[in-house]
């Protein structure tokens, strides 16, 4: 990476105003929660958002790596002097533990892990949230600060580290570490094979086996698909660490992993922009439910990261179209370029908006490989082998290779521009066997001329392959045919984005009904905004050019004819990663005039009415709405239901679980809770459950609820009125669910607050 520099364009200005950021973080404030962890004053207050929850500490790491990176490929000083003086105080922090701990948070419940006695939920270990999750960022991070810098005091830090988790998991059996893995625990696989591979300490790669959660990854390895309803940033992260492990070892086990995932992931549950998931899960395959909470920016890092690993295994262009669509219409579009702030959840419900992190008091996980991803930006454009070069990604750069003293400029304005210039600005008839990839969303031939003469046109494997000694001013031209085209959902052929070579074009709708603003330190705070109405489009969708225009002077700008129905609407169209602080739609009803005719949208009509009456939503079981809503529970249980395609949550014996909601003081409220209508008595433990328990406000119980299974074979929504009481002059009351020995309270599949009933 660090021979390649971005030159002028969309990635370089992205890659400034990410390093803006980075330069902006106070360091002290980043490492205040290290020093809280260890009973000692920081020398200024933590940051707010996820920093100033049990999750904190996670930022720094995230903080280290990007500075890093960003360092290598700028050389800014101010970056170099901020790495030293952060590991510096890391260093002095770890010396407060005489085991070499080192993190956010305090220590007891990997003490209580340790122990080998200790619960565990998918993002609750011990009492903590996600803690090796949080604590893997800064062994990336130090690891990362090591690798780029050579920083001796980093790795150091980052030894102490490994040998205290290496003693500490030496306590358990191996049933134990299993069942530790259970909770979400980041790249831990991928960061001790990393040490490894800097120290040849066994002990680490050891480590890194144990680190692979069985559950997940053998059925992976089998080529057993079952993410359906998993948490997908948990898994992503585990897949990696198996690529790197394969890439240490040679064990094929790991490779047909990594390999049978990438494909299940990016063929069967990726979005039109490259991004998967929906309220951060896996869903059914070739499912592409639509909504607010889907792309979660992070898993799109990952899946980049994972992909990297793929390609060098085999140089198949099909990994780097994926890497193509998921950078530019994902990665690029999730920073806005005015403030540099990031997106969470990039959202496909038709209408909505990007919402950003705000500068101090979000620090979201995406806030954190939000400031990553700017200075990653140079990865995989080039791929080098012995005397072979790739040419994968068309971005305005410079290569430097100094053992063969050659320097290479790509110019290029794509992808407003077509046209691509390879320069070989210094070389001394030097042979390099250039490898030009020919993207699968070229509308036609790519030919290249070389010093304006010679031409090839034959591709093989994807790259069009041109082997010589090159000279000082040689140059290979070539132009990229792009056209418009059709990407249709898996679920539904009606359902459509539209696309431009590899650009995804947004409809951009204004700022009708807009929020006061879209940077907010609580990421799921609009997600009931108020929508708009978005049109269908009634046109031919084979014949795209008869009614989409490009807007002269606007390079990647197109406005369709009056297609958009009802009201013969024009339609405005730009690149995704251009749309910032606006409405937009990326995916439309296409239909002819006759499918209109009878076209009734059932779907959207009732996400309205839900939401035109809903004052708070949580999904139980899924990790943000539940940690946003403050969950408080004991003896308490989550799951999936394949069946429902719904993640559930309840409690048993004497159990309950518990969130802080939203609602409007002046206004009669209710409370609307899904169950699923076959549930009833079940058998558990040893233990027979009645589902028999008490629905309470604010300590008052509203209902008693009995499921009894006599209800239909699908969801149920049952709705309670909330004595206006429990909500007089209150912004929020605390809604639970309470079973008592014998009983379950639950499953409950949803919870909504409302100021009407349905």
């Amino acid at each position: 990476m660090e021979k390649v520099k971005l030159l002028a364009g969309i990635f370089k200005e992205s890659q400034e105003k990410g390093k803006e950021y980075l330069i902006y973080l106070d360091v002290d404030r980043l490492i205040a929660p290290c020093y809280e962890a260890v009973s000692q004053i920081p020398k200024k207050p933590r940051y707010g958002g996820w920093e100033s929850m049990g999750i904190s500490g996670h930022s720094i790491g995230h903080w280290l790596s990007a500075a890093a990176t960003m360092y290598s490929v700028t050389n800014d000083e101010d970056l170099l002097n901020k790495l030293q003086y952060a590991v510096d105080e890391l260093a002095y922090v770890q010396g407060f533990d005489q085991d070499g701990y080192v993190s956010g948070f305090p220590r007891t419940c990997f003490d209580q892990v340790f122990s080998g006695d200790f619960e565990v939920e998918n993002f609750k270990l011990a009492g903590g949230w996600v803690p090796w999750y949080s604590i893997h960022k800064i062994y990336a991070g130090l690891i990362d600060v090591y690798n780029v810098t050579g920083n001796k005091k980093a790795l150091e830090v980052v030894i102490k580290l490994a040998d205290w988790a290496k003693k500490g998991t030496d306590n358990l059996n191996d049933e134990q570490f299993q069942r530790m893995l259970v909770c979400e625990y980041g790249g831990m696989n991928e960061a001790l094979a990393d040490l490894y591979s800097i120290t040849n300490n066994q002990d680490y790669l050891e480590l890194a086996i144990r680190f692979c959660h069985q559950a997940i990854l053998d059925p992976l390895s089998k080529g057993i698909d079952e993410l359906e309803g998993k948490h997908a940033n948990t898994q992503i992260p585990k897949v990696i660490g198996a690529a790197k492990l394969y890439e240490i070892t040679g064990n094929e086990e790991y490779k047909k992993m990594a390999v049978f995932f990438w494909n299940e992931v990016t063929k069967n549950r990726t979005y039109i922009i490259g991004g998967n998931s929906i309220g951060e899960h896996f869903g059914p395959i070739k499912k592409e439910t639509l909504g607010v909470t889907t792309n979660e920016t992070c898993n799109t890092y990952n899946m980049l990261k994972l992909t990297e690993h793929l390609y060098k295994w085999s140089h198949q262009t099909d990994y780097i179209d994926y890497y193509e669509r998921a950078l530019y219409n994902h990665i690029l579009a999730s920073q806005d370029p005015d403030s540099g702030m990031k997106t969470y959840f990039v959202s496909t419900q038709p209408g909505h908006f990007k919402v950003y992190c705000s500068h101090d008091d979000s620090f979201w996980c995406c806030t954190g490989t939000g400031m990553e991803n700017p200075a990653r930006y140079t990865r995989n454009i080039y791929y080098r082998e012995d005397d072979n070069v790739y040419v994968n990604l068309f971005i305005a750069s410079e290569l430097v290779m100094d053992n063969k003293r050659i320097r290479m400029k790509q110019i290029t304005d794509f992808p407003k521009s077509n046209k691509v210039k390879i320069l070989f600005e210094e070389s001394h008839a030097e042979l390099v066997k250039l490898h030009i990839r020919v993207p699968n969303w070229v509308s036609g031939e790519v030919h290249a001329i070389i010093n304006r003469t010679e031409q090839i046109s034959v591709s093989k494997n994807g790259y069009l392959t041109i082997a010589r000694h090159w000279d000082s001013g040689d140059t290979v031209e070539f132009e990229l045919p792009m056209n418009l085209h059709i990407y249709s959902a898996k679920d539904n052929p009606a359902k459509v984005g539209l696309i431009y070579g590899p650009v995804v074009l947004a409809g951009a709708l204004g700022k009708q009904n807009f929020p006061e603003s879209d940077i907010l330190e609580d990421h799921l705070k609009l997600n009931n905004h108020p929508l708009i109405e978005v049109p269908s489009l009634v046109a031919d969708k084979n014949n795209l050019e008869e009614w989409i225009k490009p807007v002269e002077g606007l390079p990647l700008t197109f406005e369709t004819l009056e297609v958009g129905q009802p009201g013969n609407v024009k339609i405005n169209l730009i690149p995704f990663y251009e749309l910032h602080h606006q409405r937009y739609t990326l995916y439309w009803n296409l239909l002819d005039e006759e499918a209109y005719k009878i076209f009734e949208d059932k779907e959207k009509d009732e996400l309205e009415r839900l939401r035109s009456v809903s004052v708070d939503v949580v999904q139980p079981g899924e990790q943000q709405p539940e940690i946003e809503h403050g969950i408080k529970s004991k003896h308490s249980y989550t799951g999936y239901s394949h069946y429902l395609q719904k993640s559930w949550r309840d409690c048993r014996g004497e159990g309950y679980f518990s969130y802080k909601m939203a609602v409007e003081p002046n206004k009669q409220m209710y409370l609307l809770v899904s169950y699923y209508g076959r549930d009833n008595a079940f058998f558990d433990n040893g233990e027979n459950y009645d589902r028999d328990f008490e629905v309470l406000i604010d300590g008052k119980v509203i209902a008693l609820q009995k499921l009894d299974g006599k209800l239909s074979d699908t969801l149920i929504d049952i709705c309670y009125e909330i004595p206006n009481a429990l909500t007089e002059g209150k912004q929020k009351v605390e809604v639970k669910f309470s079973s008592s020995e014998g009983k379950a309270a639950g499953g409950v599949y949803g919870v909504r607050v409302m100021n009407s009933p349905l």
